[in-house]
């Protein structure tokens, strides 16, 4: 299999990963700023508007949340859409085929079903952060 280089990251990994260090999810965002995270506006806005949620305050302050998504987001190449794709059963996950396909992602990493039922898409793996992780992992001696 190719090594996984581009990646598009769902916005439920991504606060998965700021409000639980250390997680599945964190580990997949390691291993994918070894390559290149592809973000679009649309992810963009997705991502500060959930992390604003008050039910992440038990889990993390409202401004280690903010920074921890600026340092996210700086770490993005921005894709620009020309063409919306509507492909997914849960329209609002379409943003995230747009990137990848946009973007020349070589996967999606997300937890999302509606979105993980169509792997492959036109050639972009879409997978768990678990999986992902599995991939191209030469066990360590």
């Amino acid at each position: 299999m190719n090594q996984i280089k581009r990646v598009v990251l769902d916005t439920n990994v991504v606060v998965s990963a700021i409000v639980f260090p250390g997680s599945v999810p964190a580990n997949a965002i390691l291993k994918a700023r070894t390559g290149v995270i592809l973000a679009s506006e649309a992810m963009r806005r997705e991502l500060i508007e959930v992390l604003e949620r008050v039910r992440f305050d038990r889990y993390a302050a409202r401004d280690m949340r903010q920074r921890a998504a600026a340092e996210f987001i700086r770490g993005t190449i921005e894709v620009l859409i020309s063409n919306p794709i509507r492909a997914c059963r849960d329209p609002r996950d379409d943003k995230f085929l747009e990137a990848a396909i946009h973007g020349r992602a070589d996967a999606i990493i997300t937890g999302d079903l509606d979105l993980l039922a169509l792997d492959p898409f036109h050639g972009v793996r879409i997978l768990t952060p678990a999986a992902y992780l599995e991939l191209d992992c030469p066990e360590l001696d």
